[in-house]
């Protein structure tokens, strides 16, 4: 027996050392020698042997079930001896040994296990079966014990050549049956009990093929009951009796096909075999076996029922009859939801398929009316379809609701969040609710459309149950009773605090998921005040609640949100919340610590000065926190910079205002005539003739001249500017004889009149610029380009010029003096395009006008020289 099956090589790989453990914790050297695994002289119990040379045993080890064996590195087993109180070591010359002795050690306490599962501790349960046995014997009763030890001893191997032999032999599970039947007539117990160990110990070969035999139709119920017949219960069981008689199979709708009744009975057969009948004994792989054989079944049945369009049809004809009863209306409803949940075991694009269809039947009106029953197994029912179409294609749902006019379903979800169902059923609609809302898996039309509908309609109405649940700080227990007797608003006592913090936890997931709407519904509807009631509740998890939901709202770090809050006071409730829990260390400890650390963190400077300077008093207790002393430490930082940016601002604004300020010495340059202006003429005077779209001829002088001019198109072109020094005024006597236009002629009564309109208009240029900035002061730009087209014109209408567009003779001296301040470049005898410069404006595209000194002027088009 130990030669069979040892590894190939010398008898060296068996070659062991003995030790043992003695008093000191020193491991003993007994001897060396062979070790093997057989049966002893005059024992019928398998034991580990070690056998000297000259034939004498150092050890003989009775092999136990409940023995525990070690193996130490590869080369070393030990465990430790019942009957010589001690530990003993085998040490193995090779490793191969070691593994061969290690693998029938454990082989034969596997046995020894699964013979005791079957009633017997057979002493030979070391043999295997062996593989060329050609047929199992006559199933006889005096047979069973021999077939009974056969397929109880085998091994993983001999295990299938039995499930061969069993299924090759096709009188085999027929004769089990008949000699069932005969000893049950005849009450032989003993017999019965044999063939519950046998029937028990093929469910154990976990054969698929034997299963589909022995699940057959024609022998399941007595299978069934010869498991009845369990000799360690002290009664027989009556399976067979509660199958036939308790376990009613309900059509809701007749189902024609023979072949999908049969499966639907098998598979609940095969379930109360694994769940209650065999649950005790059935290892995990058995159990995964029969499991497999379940959705198989379930899968066939989906089948072939969605495959056949008219029992479908019937089935959504039958739900919207009047005629038919609400109980039958109750049953089909059921049968709905356990077809949709038995549509699992199908391939996902099959159940795709499938639920399409479900939905083109009208699938959401069935369940449209089953939430508004009150029966709430139909509620549930109705819940569970719903989810199961959201987790697989959340477009058909939300096409559903959108195409409903009055949004009924919605409203019904939302409002069966608030009613006082189950806590399960309260979550269900919770998730129904966040995946329809959700933005990320929607496209944009429908995510929009649906969105719009939940902010519009439901969710103030989620937002009033939070108010109307929670006492104000001012209410009294005796106001609240009374609101409650009077059939009013629901008091606080009437909502589940499990629905209070549900619509909590889904205003923070729209919080996240929706910015902007939310963002408009807080500001318009004071919904965080309301939430905020949540903190006067006295369950502490529903203060931890609206802390979590202002801390989601401060995470946005939306600047129209934290000034909401600072406005409103809205961190007031939960500091008090915080102060009144004293030095409790829990959540709400905890959110809060957490909620001012964000703050802190994320340098939310408004929230910063907001929290210290209304709370610091109460936050003094708590000072010795980290957290606190780092708060008030950001706030002075706070504080020192912004008066570092004031003093910066204060040092500034001077020098300013004194830039944007006309000096005396560029008033007294702009006042008088100069050398280079008349030189700047006389250099541009082929350039000096440009026709307005109204016929006028005008002057234009370039900005980039040595003319002694400023442009108060922006603030860079004043700040850089430096006036030239003043210089003696050239005479103008000759301006006539060379062909320039006298537009600087002065004479006394011309230049007093000229310093007075200039001052005034200077004035009102000066206070249009520092009033309204660089926008008010500015002329329209010229095209695409940079260039700037020039300043606010100071003059009246064009039809002061002479017929060749010159200024009137007569005006010079008056107004017609003015306009010199502004000259323009004439572009059309530059060689430049006049887009280059600036562009006339058209007449038919009037630019706006302002009123200076009374009248009416263009904003925007070029000055006209008078």
């Amino acid at each position: 027996m130990g030669a069979h099956g040892k590894p190939s090589g010398s008898l060296n790989s068996l070659l062991v050392k003995v030790y043992r453990l003695i008093d000191e914790g020193k491991w003993d050297d007994q001897g060396t020698g062979h070790v093997r695994i057989d049966y002893p002289e005059g024992s019928e119990d398998l034991s580990l042997i070690v056998e000297e040379e000259e034939n004498e045993n150092l050890i003989v080890h009775r092999i136990s079930a409940s023995e525990i064996y070690r193996r130490q590195e590869d080369t070393i087993i030990s465990w430790r001896d019942s009957k010589l109180a001690t530990d003993l070591a085998l040490s193995f010359q090779e490793a191969t040994g070691c593994s061969f002795i290690w693998d029938q050690i454990s082989e034969v306490q596997r046995n020894l296990h699964f013979s005791n599962l079957a009633g017997k501790c057979p002493n030979d349960s070391f043999h295997t079966v062996n593989s060329e046995l050609r047929d199992l014997p006559s199933v006889e009763l005096s047979s069973l014990p021999f077939i009974l030890k056969i397929v109880v001893e085998s091994g993983i191997t001999d295990q299938l050549r039995i499930a061969e032999l069993i299924l090759q032999d096709q009188e085999f599970i027929p004769k089990l049956i008949d000699l069932f039947r005969m000893c049950e007539k005849v009450k032989n117990m003993d017999g019965l009990h044999m063939i519950f160990r046998l029937v028990k110990a093929i469910f154990c070969l976990n054969s698929p093929h034997v299963f589909d035999r022995i699940f057959g139709e024609e022998y399941i119920l007595d299978i069934i009951g010869s498991l009845e017949y369990d000799p360690e219960l002290p009664q027989v069981q009556r399976h067979r009796a509660f199958l036939k008689e308790h376990v009613v199979f309900k059509e809701a709708i007749p189902i024609k096909d023979s072949s999908v009744l049969s499966k639907i009975h098998q598979t609940y057969r095969v379930a109360y075999v694994k769940d209650v009948i065999l649950a005790r004994v059935l290892d995990e792989a058995t159990i995964a076996s029969l499991s497999s054989i379940i959705h198989a079944n379930n899968a066939l049945v989906i089948s072939l029922l969605k495959d056949d369009t008219s029992f479908i049809q019937e089935l959504f004809a039958r739900m919207r009859s009047t005629s038919t009863s609400a109980e039958s209306k109750r049953e089909l409803v059921l049968f709905l939801d356990e077809f949709c949940n038995l549509s699992k075991s199908l391939q996902p694009v099959q159940q795709l398929r499938l639920f399409r269809d479900l939905a083109a039947e009208g699938i959401f009106d069935i369940v449209t009316d089953a939430l508004q029953s009150q029966d709430r197994k139909l509620v549930s029912a109705g819940t569970d379809i719903l989810i199961l179409f959201l987790n697989l294609d959340p477009s058909l749902l939300r096409t559903y609701v959108i195409q409903q006019e009055a949004n009924s379903l919605l409203g019904l979800l939302v409002e069966g969040m608030i009613s006082n169902f189950t806590e399960d059923m309260h979550c269900q609609f919770l998730e129904i609710i966040r995946i329809l809302v959700d933005s990320h898996n929607a496209s944009g039309l429908q995510r929009d459309a649906i969105i719009d509908i939940f902010y519009e309609k439901h969710l103030n109405r989620l937002i009033d149950v939070l108010a109307s649940s929670c006492p104000t700080r001012n209410n009294s227990p005796t106001i609240l009773r009374s609101v409650t007797s009077c059939g009013g608003v629901e008091s606080h006592a009437v909502t589940k605090p499990e629905i209070l913090c549900n619509i909590c936890d889904l205003l923070c997931y729209c919080v996240v998921q929706h910015p902007y709407k939310i963002k408009c519904n807080f500001l318009m509807n004071n919904a965080m005040e309301k939430v905020l009631f949540l903190t006067n509740r006295r369950e502490r998890f529903l203060v931890v609640a609206a802390v979590r939901f202002v801390r989601t709202v401060i995470s946005r770090n939306d600047e129209h949100l934290l000034r909401h809050i600072v406005k409103n006071n809205l961190l007031k409730p939960i500091i008090e919340a915080f102060i009144k829990n004293g030095d409790r260390y829990n959540m709400l400890h905890s959110g809060v610590l957490e909620l001012l650390e964000y703050i802190r963190k994320e340098n939310l400077k408004i929230l910063v000065v907001y929290v210290v300077e209304c709370f610091w008093e109460q936050l003094l207790k708590f000072q010795h926190l980290g957290i606190i002393q780092a708060l008030k430490i950001k706030y002075e930082q706070c504080l020192e910079k912004s008066e570092a940016n004031n003093t910066n601002t204060a040092a500034d604004s001077p020098k300013r205002i004194e830039e944007r300020t006309l000096g005396k010495e560029e008033e007294d340059y702009f006042n008088e005539d100069s050398d280079e202006d008349s030189g700047a003429q006389h250099t541009h005077n082929q350039h000096a003739h440009a026709t307005l779209p109204n016929g006028t001829k005008v002057n234009y002088s370039s900005r980039s001249g040595s003319v002694g001019l400023v442009d108060y198109e922006d603030d860079e072109d004043d700040d850089d500017y430096n006036p030239p020094p003043r210089k003696s005024e050239p005479s103008m006597d000759n301006a006539d004889d060379d062909g320039f236009p006298k537009i600087k002629r002065k004479s006394s009564t011309a230049v007093g009149f000229k310093d007075e309109k200039l001052l005034v208009t200077k004035k009102q240029k000066l206070e249009v610029r520092v009033n309204d900035g660089e926008a008010a002061s500015a002329a329209s730009t010229c095209g695409n380009h940079d260039s700037p087209c020039g300043s606010e014109p100071l003059h009246d209408s064009p039809s002061q010029l002479d017929s060749n567009g010159r200024p009137d003779e007569g005006d010079i001296g008056g107004e017609s003096a003015i306009p010199q301040i502004h000259p323009l470049s004439d572009a059309s005898d530059t060689g430049q395009s006049s887009r280059d410069d600036c562009p006339s404006v058209p007449r038919d595209n009037p630019s706006p006008k302002r009123v200076v000194n009374d009248k009416n002027i263009s904003g925007s088009e070029p000055f006209s020289v008078r």
